[in-house]
């Protein structure tokens, strides 16, 4: 039995799963990092929770025989990213990144490294869409001046007071998009490059001519990296031999 590691949390990653799910002779074991509580299930054995560390995961490698590992991981999670490189570098296991591409520029977009920097550029008065995530609300919460509508798909607990939460899943409709953005008198669009097909956001705001603050991705480690659950398929057929 070959087995492969996936490290997923995202559309690409529960695609993957179910294109190898079938395949005799494979034991996919998809891996989550546990930060949404209730996530999309996923068409192989999955497991929840870090590893402690490049060095742990290395170590769940060589326990478990790994052959290969794809990592499918948000485009953001640049921490789980450098352990993959790291544990796999170390057991010289086999490793591919799978990774959709960036959105491309629309409308009145501004490039920016960290949310950091794209809160201090937000004029005071703005009312703000944060769809950056939840982990990171910092910045703006240290900016009681703005008007900020945070959508997530989990609550946030001890939001000040001028931060409101919507919670909501995706997908999205270009018409709900335009529909919440004229509802709440929006006047900046704050949003990670994460790619995907989950743009209506950012074609609503265009159409709006509202400014759009990105937040573009940090550099992927070096090493393979494909765009496309076929390409995956490919490489991994090539890389441990399976007929797939």
């Amino acid at each position: 039995m070959i087995r492969v590691l996936l490290l997923a949390g995202t559309a690409e990653a529960r695609a993957l799963a179910e294109a190898l799910a079938g395949i005799s002779g494979l034991a996919v074991n998809a891996s989550l990092a546990g930060v949404t509580t209730d996530p999309a299930p996923i068409a192989v054995e999955t497991r929840r929770g870090g590893y402690g560390g490049a060095t742990g995961l290395a170590q769940y490698l060589a326990d478990h025989g790994i052959a290969a590992v794809i990592d499918a991981t948000h485009p953001f999670a640049a921490q789980m990213a450098t352990n993959a490189v790291l544990a796999c570098t170390a057991t010289t296991t086999p490793r591919l990144r799978l990774l959709r591409p960036p959105w491309p520029p629309t409308g009145n977009w501004r490039s920016f490294p960290d949310l950091t920097t794209a809160s201090a550029a937000l004029p005071p008065g703005a009312h703000v869409l944060l769809t950056s995530g939840r982990k990171e609300i910092a910045p703006f919460a240290a900016r009681p001046d703005l008007t900020c509508l945070l959508r997530v798909i989990e609550p946030v607990a001890n939001l000040p007071g001028h931060i409101t939460q919507l919670i909501a899943r995706p997908p999205f409709t270009l018409d709900a998009e335009l529909a919440l953005m004229r509802s709440h008198a929006i006047t900046h669009l704050v949003s990670k490059n994460a790619g995907g097909p989950g743009r209506a956001k950012l074609d609503a705001a265009a159409r709006l001519n509202l400014p759009i603050l990105m937040i573009e991705r940090p550099a992927p480690p070096p090493g393979p990296t494909v765009a496309t659950v076929e390409a995956a398929v490919a490489w991994l057929r090539e890389t441990v031999a399976i007929d797939a």
